[in-house]
């Protein structure tokens, strides 16, 4: 099984409604068998797709292929043994998160996640938490 970790942004130009991207990401990557972890703040872009290798091949060629995301740059690509995001999931701040509500989310939904890959994630909520 693949396991593909990328990270891109968002062209300044486009607007982007993120419970359409969560919409079609459910749709498409449970038809084709996928799954992971989206996080997004409206500008950046960091997720980790994983499940067969043809099904990851395609799901990040439709992802380069969309205008919503410019810069994709992968930052891990390897073969896992287990699935480590069970199921699709949106983390992302909701109105009504304060920081430690959001946090603690984040590390349920990466709870079975890798070290770097957690450490990945955390470091760029980090980051835009900072910029």
């Amino acid at each position: 099984m693949r396991q593909l970790l990328y990270v891109s942004s968002r062209p300044m130009r486009i607007a982007v409604n993120i419970g359409d991207i969560l919409h079609q990401s459910r749709r498409n990557n449970g038809a084709a068998g996928v799954t992971g972890l989206l996080y997004t703040d409206g500008t950046r872009f960091l997720q980790v797709i994983e499940g067969p290798e043809d099904a990851v091949d395609e799901t990040f060629a439709r992802i380069k292929a969309d205008p919503r995301h410019r810069a994709v740059v992968i930052l891990s690509d390897r073969t896992v043994t287990t699935r480590e995001f069970g199921d699709w999931s949106m983390a992302r701040p909701q109105d009504t998160d304060d920081e430690d509500a959001f946090d603690a989310r984040l590390d349920r939904l990466l709870s079975g996640a890798s070290d770097s890959v957690r450490g990945t994630f955390r470091g760029l909520v980090a980051a835009r938490r900072a910029a």
